[in-house]
């Protein structure tokens, strides 16, 4: 590229230069007419929308190259969240690691760690006890309840639809304070733990959780009201971000894009983990492979969730005082699952215990918090049914404290590969639409 052959009004970084592909202008804030476009033939622009654009969250740049207002070519620029965090696994202990993976896809934080705990105990050759399972599964599908809320508000938000918008995030708060009730946090729980789960089930949560599902059955079919028959709404998704099975299965899309192509693949049904396959529940589809079909897909997917929901607070109900935790002490951290009255740190009971009455049992307490456990070297590969797809962990274990390579395929990483199939020979508008029915959450590109 050569120096800028020509410069506009008093602006000096206004200007247009030479590329072997044709001039590039670089405009600043000023107006198009005050540009030398004497020697552009047509009307084809490359431009960015983001990564500072509110329907690209902040953090995902698009590089579009337009003709009038179509679409000709569509690329996602990522890498503006990467956090680093497989690379910072390699550096902690075992149990240490879900405190890092519950922070890549923060809209579903449960779906990080149930990977990365299946992975674990796969390589430990251990399983969770029933309890944990089915305090898992609850967690996961509340969880799957909450993420596709963010995604339909987020995505009416984005094409003018403030109603669904506040309604998403309302809703989603309930299922929120039922995560700070169980785990202590609102997000980044940490909560899934090698062997079981970080604590029990406080006392009053069985019965919030009821009421919480009888709130959530009035308030969910408002959005189908809203917007299934809604013609503003259904003119702006229909025929929009179009993909059909065939592209999803070349671009290894899964979820609910894969889904609303009418092909019921489902992990959770595929490949059953933490007796998934003793629940009552459908797989959604639809054969609408466009921006309306992933809508009502992720609308019929939650009333699943609350099924399945209703039926493991039926089975916690009647499963007081089991474990949560693998009975080895060697691996179960917390130590002993003695959790404070406040939540926070040890019982009183188990830090007398290892203060003043046991020095073996202060020197494990110690060598299991500074140094963690370890195992066996080999490697494993996790994957759950994550709100977005498939969400996969692969472990390598050099026999360790601490894993020698951790890598996750990110559900939102791969999907994010569909938007410029969805995007091109369409106008601008729909680009907004195409990648919000793909769902994208950054942290789990970048990781």
């Amino acid at each position: 590229m050569t120096q800028q052959s020509s410069t506009m009004g008093s602006d000096p970084y206004a200007g247009t230069t030479d590329s072997s592909e044709g001039p590039v202008f670089t405009v600043t804030g000023q107006d198009w007419d005050t540009i030398d476009v004497s020697d552009l033939q047509g009307d084809r622009l490359v431009i960015n929308m983001g990564p500072q654009h509110p329907s690209t969250h902040g953090v995902l740049r698009l590089v579009l190259e337009i003709d009038g207002e179509t679409v000709r070519d569509a690329r996602a620029g990522i890498g503006y969240l990467h956090t680093g965090i497989e690379k910072n696994m390699e550096f902690r202990t075992w149990t240490q690691g879900v405190t890092f993976c519950t922070r890549m896809d923060y809209v579903a934080p449960f779906s990080n760690e149930a990977a990365y705990v299946m992975a674990v105990e796969k390589l430990l050759g251990i399983e969770a006890p029933e309890k944990a399972q089915a305090m898992r599964v609850l967690l996961l599908e509340l969880n799957r309840i909450s993420s596709h809320l963010v995604c339909l508000a987020t995505g009416g938000m984005e094409i003018g639809a403030l109603t669904v918008m506040t309604c998403g995030f309302r809703d989603r708060e309930l299922i929120l304070d039922l995560f700070e009730m169980i785990t202590g946090l609102r997000m980044n729980h940490a909560f899934f733990r090698p062997g079981g789960v970080a604590q029990d089930l406080p006392e009053g949560a069985i019965e919030k959780i009821r009421s919480t599902v009888t709130l959530l059955k009035k308030r969910l079919p408002e959005y189908a009201a809203l917007c299934n028959a809604n013609p503003i709404f259904k003119g702006r998704l229909k025929g929009v971000g179009h993909l059909e099975l065939a592209g999803c299965l070349a671009l290894g899309l899964t979820g609910p894009v894969l889904r609303s192509t009418g092909y019921d693949w489902d992990l959770r049904k595929k490949q059953p983990y933490w007796g998934y396959d003793t629940y009552d529940f459908e797989v959604v589809t639809r054969d609408e492979p466009d921006a309306y079909g992933r809508f009502r897909v992720r609308l019929d997917e939650m009333w699943e969730s609350i099924k399945i929901v209703e039926q493991a607070t039926e089975r916690l109900a009647g499963m007081e005082g089991q474990p949560v935790m693998v009975a080895d002490k060697k691996i179960a951290w917390p130590a002993q699952l003695s959790v404070g009255a406040d939540g926070q740190g040890n019982s009183a009971e188990h830090i007398k215990h290892i203060m003043g009455e046991s020095m073996e049992a202060l020197i494990h307490h110690f060598k299991i918090v500074t140094e963690g456990f370890r195992v066996p070297a080999g490697q494993a590969y996790g994957a759950v049914e994550a709100p977005r797809g498939e969400i996969g962990c692969h472990l390598v274990s050099d026999g360790g404290t601490r894993p020698y390579r951790a890598h996750f395929r990110d559900p939102s990483f791969v999907n994010l590969q569909g938007t410029s199939v969805m995007s091109e020979g369409g106008m601008i508008s729909d680009v907004i639409v195409a990648v919000a029915s793909i769902d994208p959450v950054m942290g789990g590109v970048d990781r």
